[in-house]
């Protein structure tokens, strides 16, 4: 039997999902909307030497990281999958494009968090 990619795939996916339809709306709703009124926390908790900090500690990278890369892969598969329930059988160019925008957004705010680490 021919071995799949797609369980990998599926856990990323399923990952960011949980983790979109948990966490971001409460990131829009603290960083969007009531850090930059004021009515949660004064407006200077985002500035940037605060937020700088917060991205050069590694807990901070890695959570900063995890949503960025399951947020990219979450969208992909569903767009990827969208494709396919609209009738446009996609193939493995799709597969690769779709995937692989994922992958190199995930790697481009990797380095650019190990940019800001140094």
């Amino acid at each position: 039997m021919k071995r799949s990619d797609e369980p990998v795939f599926w856990s990323l996916f399923g990952a960011g999902g949980v983790l979109s339809a948990l966490l971001a709306p409460v990131l829009v709703l603290i960083t969007g909307i009531l850090v930059p009124l004021g009515l949660l926390l004064p407006p200077e908790t985002l500035a940037y030497p605060r937020v700088l900090v917060f991205v050069q500690h590694p807990l901070g990278a890695m959570a900063l990281l995890a949503v960025i890369a399951l947020f990219l892969y979450h969208g992909c598969h569903r767009m990827l999958h969208s494709l396919h329930d609209l009738g446009l059988h996609t193939g493995l160019g799709a597969k690769v494009a779709f995937y692989g925008f994922a992958t190199l957004g995930s790697l481009v705010a990797a380095g650019l968090v190990l940019w800001l680490a140094l």
